[in-house]
Order: structure tokens, then C-alpha cells, then sequence
């Protein structure tokens, strides 16, 4: 606070008469809006002030001639008599700038703000006999800074994205600070546009703020809902005989206030955001100076709630986007998921499974087939959770809402008692599982805790809708998949028959999944004379068109070799079969067939190879032979070169034969198997006298260990051990 002395020399010119003096100053200052006191003595009696001085410390003339410090006690304890008993004795000025000071006793105390100067009055002889204060009061000017730098701070929080309660309030407490007789409330419009809720009153009662939390809009609402209805200022200077607290005057009286002076908050477009009120204890009408107040900050109150609710519909469109972004990336993933699922029961357990937790605890699955409901898929978030979902109780309740959602094919929801709260679950959501027009199945969801609310059901449905065309894809595909293995089945022999002398190991893989019935094909049946056959062929295709062929190669093959005791001529039948049905146009075939008749130490076999993989022997010492004798591909040109080739298998000795799905079969870096691997994967069974078996075995672990399980063409495989 800046101050200084003004030091005059002792010898200065002689003063006016003190009382003359005190009449010019007091003529000078009685109309001038500074405060004048001409003090006397080193009492510092009150000789004469204007009417600016008694206004401002609150007495009045006819304490003329009495001490200063008789008067105003309270300025002792704030030095003003210190520094006045130092003038009069130093004889120098003294000046202070907007210095604070407390004025009126305990419970009308007000805080002012003046600028001093404290000049000493000298006598005749130039001694000094008093002091002569003048001072201009700068409260309204040093609030008005304050004021100032409070908006300015608020404005800055407004821009910085404060929270709007720490902005309401702080700007409470700043008007309450620098206006102690004022009690600041703000109340928000609510979103339904008829009632008002708290927003900020920190000296307000609890009890009070509690009360108005809610406040309806309305005509006598007291000032607040009375200021938000007419969307105009209402100004209360007595609560206790105004109208418009007809109803609220009690809670008025138990909260001490008395006066409320009421605002409407309101957007540029005249929207209303809340409402800005200024209490006071006692009856009491505004000045120009608090509806200018009052005014500014309902301005500032309205940048703050619309730059919140600007902030918070940004951020509620951020998590609506991030919701909408996260259920659709849920959608997407699950259905991927449960497409991924080839077979229709492992479709609507993964459905299941994928739905707990994030959807709900609970989830069952059902379908209608076989003119029964069944449930074929269930999950839980946790082992109590399972045994809930297997309870008769549970069971009793869902399956009928199943039924129900099945019939109709709509969507049924429940909350609360619905399936009994002893049972611990709170709701259900049953959603039917349709496709192509056919309400197959229902997806049940139970919730345990929370309710199901609309969000999780529209997920629920977006799934099920999905699952279903997916596990309707995967119920045809596994119906297309048993289909191909029904028609592969009656293209195969259901068994391999017992053969006297010798011991018999096949296999048969389709490729890919099964879906088409395979070229691939062998058996062996019994012919006239003790005598027996055996076939192992590859027709070129797949699907329906080979599976006619193979049945027609397999039919021509049984009927020609009982028939006719040559195989030459039984491979010329299958040709001649293939060349003269136009169904069968561009089919052609690669087959082995061989004709097996037992001795006192052997078994004799002719065998003819038409552009198939040659067959192999394997010795009871471990060597392997190629039977490679030359043939053509069947079903391609009239009067095939059969080339009979006579082999004689001992006891230990044995016959494998392969379709190229063996030999043709690829490693990951696209090499083939090949014939010399299969001949290494038949010589390396290490058992002394191996069985068929033992042989088919070590083929097919030397084919996936080089390949994989998957395979991309049939393996059919056929091994006769002679025992």
C-alpha cells in the first residue's frame, strides 16, 4: 500500500485561526463527495466534517468535540490512530492508497476501501495543533477490480473446460466474499424443461438446497420458478408478504432468508439454462448496483452451462459413436466367429458361448427339430451360473417362453418376478433364430444382477438374426456333408469280408470337408472257384457325376468278373461300359484290378494296372517291389492295352495299393509325396510279420506327418497280407 510523508519546515508562514480555518474547510468540503475531518489536539477531538465523513462512518454531528478514537473504537486496532498521533507529532503528511478498512460494530460491520492523506494543521506560530484528514472512498472501485478479475478467472475456466460445478461454485463464493450480505444460488433447467435442480448454493442449508433440487417451473413458485416461468427477473424484497412464497415461506423462514432477487439464465436464443438468485437476511430492495451484478453473472452462468452442455453432448456423442463402433466391432466378430463354425451344432454353441458375459451371465439355446423343442447349447459366466441354467425350476420357465417365441417368431422380454426371484434371476430376453422364412430355434438370455436393458436386446437380435442365416448355412452344409458320406458309404464296401490266407486293412479320406462325394473307390468280393476279386480305382471328378461313374465302374466290375474268368477281359468291360454311356462322356478312370486265388503255400494274383499308381509288394524281409507294368487310363479309347502282370504272395508278403491322393499329396512348400516315400513308408514297419494293418497304419502316419490332415484330393488305400 503506497504511503509517504510530507515533512514542513518549522518555519513556515503563520495559519489562519483554527476556527476560522475549520469553517473554510468545511465550507470547501461540505458538498464535495470526499470525506473531510478536521482533527484537534493529540486527542484528535472531531472539530468539523462534511456529510461524506458521517455517511461513511455511520454517526452523526452531534458528536462534534469528542476523540476520534471515542467515536470509531474500531479504528484503534486497525492503526488509522497510530499513524494520526504520528503526524501530529512528527508534523509530516501521510498518505495511503486503497487502504481497507472495517467500519461499524459487531453485526453491522462493513468493509471499506479509502484513500488517505493525513495533513498536519499548525497554529499562528506555526505549531502543529491538529490534522486534517481527507480521503475518497474506493470501495465500489476496488470491488469493481475484484469483480473484474473474478469474471476474467470464471471466463477462463468457461474456456479451459472447468467442471461447471466448480464454476458455479466459485463464482458463488467470489460475489459472497466480496458482498457478505448476499447468498448466491444458481439452479439448472432440467432436461424435461419443468423443473429446476441444484446447481450451486454454498451458504444456502442443506435442508434448502434439498428442497428446491427439482423445483417445478411455474406462476408462485417462489422467485426462482416464478423467474424461470415468466423468463424475466423477479424481485422479492420480503418473502413474508409476497405471493409468489405463498407456499414456500416456512422453508424460507427455517433457511434465515428474507429478500430474493431472482434472474432467469438464458441462451442467446432465449432458451432457458437456469436461473441466477441473490438472498438476503432481511427484508431488503435491490440497488442499481446489484441488478447490474446480478445481471453479469447470469450472463457468465449461461457461457458456463452452455459450454457444459456443449462439452457434454460432444462427449455423449463420443460414447453413443464409441458404443455403436464397439456393438457393431462385437457383431461383426461374433458373426465372423460363428460363421468360421462349419457344423450346425457347433454354430449355436459358439453363438451361445460368445453372448456371456457380454451380453448377459446366462444363455441357452434351443431348436425345433424332429417335432420337439430340445435345447442343444448352453454357457454361464461361472459354475453357479451352469447349475441355475440346468435347474428344473429355470428349465420350467424358459422352455414355454421358447415355445411361445417359436410360434410367434417375435422377440419376448420379462423383468423382476417373471421367473421367480428365489430362483436369483432378475429377467429374460427370448429371441427367435430365423431363417429363410422359418423360425427354427431361440436365443434366451438371462440376467442374474442388472436388468436387460433395450441396448442388450437390439444386440441380442442383430446376433440372432446373424447366427441364424450362419447356423442355417452350417445345418445345410453338415445335411450336404452326412449326404456325400451316405453316398461315399454305399460306394464302398460296408466291410471288408474275410478272405481265407489272408488278412485285409483299408482306409478312405475324403478331401476338404467331406462336401463331395469322391472319385476314389475299392473293394474286393468273392468269384466262382475259391477264387476273389479286388478293385482299387480314382474316377476323374467329383460330386454326383463321379459318384454315378464309380457306382457304374463298380456294378460293371462285379458283373463282368463273375462272368468272365479273365481279368484282361473284366478291364475291358469297364472300358467298353464307360465308352458307351453318353452320361459318362469325359470320364475316364485309373484303376488296379486283380484277380486272388489260394494255394497249399501261397496266394497266386493277376493283377492289371490302368494308368493308376503301381502297386507295391513288400516282402516278409522288408523289400519293397514296384508292379509297374504299362496301362492306359480307362474310358478314353476302345480296346485298352491290358497288360496281365502274375505275382505270388508267402506268407508275410503283402499287397498295397493307393489312389493318387496318396502319392499326390503336398508338403507345405509344394513338393510331392511320392512313390519313393510311400515304398520307404512301407518298408520301415519294424514288426517281424507285419498284419495289414500295421502296414495301412504306417502309410497313412508317413502321409500327414509330410502333408497335414488336410487334404486337397481322396486317399483311398487297400493292403491284403498273406498270412
Amino acid at each position: 500500500m503506497p504511503r509517504h510523508f510530507d515533512h514542513h519546515s518549522p518555519g513556515a508562514a503563520p495559519s489562519l485561526s483554527a476556527d476560522r480555518r475549520n469553517e473554510e474547510y468545511e465550507s470547501l468540503f461540505r458538498q464535495a463527495p470526499a470525506i473531510f475531518a478536521a482533527l484537534s489536539g493529540p486527542e484528535h477531538l472531531l472539530q468539523a466534517a462534511n456529510s461524506a465523513f458521517f455517511d461513511a462512518v455511520g454517526t452523526d454531528r452531534v458528536h462534534l468535540g469528542k476523540p476520534l478514537g471515542e467515536l470509531i473504537p474500531e479504528l484503534a486496532a486497525q492503526g488509522v490512530l497510530d499513524w494520526l498521533d504520528t503526524v501530529y507529532h512528527t508534523g509530516s503528511a501521510y498518505r495511503a492508497r486503497d487502504r481497507r478498512v472495517l467500519l461499524g460494530g459487531p453485526g453491522r460491520q462493513r468493509e471499506g476501501f479509502f484513500d488517505f492523506t493525513y495533513e498536519p494543521r499548525r497554529d499562528a506560530a506555526g505549531q502543529v495543533d491538529g490534522v486534517v484528514v481527507i480521503a475518497v472512498e474506493t470501495t465500489a472501485y476496488h470491488h469493481a477490480h475484484l469483480l473484474a478479475a473474478e469474471q476474467r478467472a470464471l471466463l477462463e475456466q468457461i474456456a479451459r473446460d472447468a467442471p461447471l460445478d466448480d464454476i458455479l461454485y466459485g463464482m458463488a463464493r467470489a460475489i459472497e466474499e466480496l458482498s457478505p450480505d448476499l447468498i448466491v444460488s444458481v439452479l439448472l433447467a432440467d432436461a424435461d424443461g419443468r423443473h429446476l435442480r441444484h446447481g450451486t448454493a454454498p451458504s444456502l442449508p442443506h435442508f434448502y438446497n434439498e428442497a428446491v433440487d427439482g423445483l417445478p417451473i411455474g406462476e408462485g413458485v417462489g422467485s426462482c420458478g416464478t423467474a424461470a416461468y415468466r423468463c424475466e427477473p423477479v424481485i422479492v424484497t420480503d418473502i413474508a408478504t409476497d405471493p409468489v412464497w405463498t407456499h414456500y415461506r416456512d422453508m424460507a423462514r427455517r433457511a434465515g432468508v428474507a429478500a430474493c432477487w431472482s434472474t432467469p439464465i438464458q441462451d442467446a436464443e432465449g432458451r432457458l439454462l437456469g436461473t441466477f438468485a441473490m438472498y438476503h437476511r432481511t427484508p431488503k430492495a435491490p440497488e442499481e448496483t446489484d441488478l447490474a451484478l446480478s445481471a453479469a453473472f447470469a450472463r457468465i452462468a449461461a457461457l458456463a452451462i452452455e459450454r457444459d452442455r456443449t462439452v457434454q453432448a460432444s462427449r455423449s456423442a463420443q460414447k453413443r459413436e464409441k458404443t455403436a463402433h464397439d456393438d457393431l466391432a462385437f457383431v461383426l466378430e461374433a458373426s465372423t466367429t460363428i460363421t468360421c463354425e462349419p457344423h450346425y451344432s457347433d454354430c449355436l454353441q459358439c453363438m451361445a458361448r460368445l453372448t456371456v458375459p457380454a451380453l448377459a451371465p446366462l444363455c441357452a439355446v434351443h431348436v425345433f427339430e424332429g417335432g420337439r423343442t430340445q435345447r442343444v447349447a448352453v454357457a454361464a459366466s461361472s459354475p453357479a451360473g451352469q447349475e441355475l441354467l440346468d435347474s428344473p425350476a429355470v428349465r420350467d420357465q424358459v422352455e414355454p417362453a421358447v415355445s411361445r417365441v417359436l410360434a410367434s417368431g417375435t422377440t419376448e422380454t420379462a423383468h423382476g418376478g417373471s421367473l421367480g426371484a428365489h430362483l436369483g434371476v432378475t429377467g429374460y430376453v427370448c429371441v427367435p433364430l430365423t431363417a429363410r422364412g422359418r423360425t427354427f430355434g431361440a436365443l434366451t438370455l438371462l440376467a442374474t444382477d442388472l436388468a436387460l436393458d433395450g441396448h442388450t436386446i437390439a444386440l441380442a437380435e442383430e446376433l440372432a438374426r446373424r447366427a441364424a442365416s450362419s447356423a442355417d448355412n452350417a445345418r445345410q452344409f453338415t445335411d450336404r456333408v452326412q449326404l456325400a458320406r451316405d453316398l461315399q458309404a454305399g460306394l464302398l464296401p460296408p466291410r471288408l469280408p474275410r478272405i481265407p490266407g489272408a488278412t485285409l486293412a483299408a482306409s478312405y479320406h475324403p478331401a476338404g470337408e467331406g462336401l463331395d462325394v469322391g472319385g476314389d473307390f475299392y473293394d474286393v468280393f468273392p468269384l466262382p472257384g475259391e477264387r476273389w476279386a479286388f478293385i482299387i480305382g480314382d474316377v476323374s471328378g467329383r460330386g454326383a457325376l463321379a459318384a454315378t461313374t464309380t457306382g457304374m465302374v463298380r456294378h460293371t466290375t462285379r458283373a463282368a468278373a463273375r462272368l468272365l474268368n479273365d481279368p484282361a477281359a473284366v478291364v475291358t468291360a469297364i472300358n467298353d461300359a464307360l465308352l458307351e454311356s453318353a452320361v459318362y462322356e469325359d470320364q475316364f478312370v485309373s484303376l488296379a484290378y486283380g484277380e486272388l486265388r489260394h494255394t497249399r503255400s501261397r496266394l497266386t494274383l493277376d493283377l492289371i494296372r490302368a494308368g493308376h499308381v503301381p502297386p507295391l509288394v513288400r516282402r516278409v524281409g522288408g523289400t519293397v517291389e514296384e508292379l509297374a507294368q504299362p496301362g492306359l487310363l480307362l474310358g478314353i479309347a476302345p480296346h485298352p492295352e491290358c497288360c496281365p502282370y502274375g505275382t505270388d504272395l508267402y506268407s508275410g508278403d503283402s499287397l498295397v495299393l493307393v489312389t493318387d491322393g496318396v502319392t499326390e499329396a503336398r508338403s507345405a512348400d509344394g513338393e510331392f509325396f511320392g512313390d519313393e516315400r510311400l515304398a520307404d513308408a512301407v518298408a520301415a514297419v519294424d514288426t517281424p510279420l507285419p498284419t495289414a494293418a500295421d502296414l495301412l497304419e504306417s502309410v497313412t502316419a508317413a502321409v500327414i506327418a509330410f502333408a497335414g490332415t488336410a487334404t486337397v484330393d481322396d486317399r483311398a488305400a487297400l493292403v491284403l497280407t498273406a498270412t
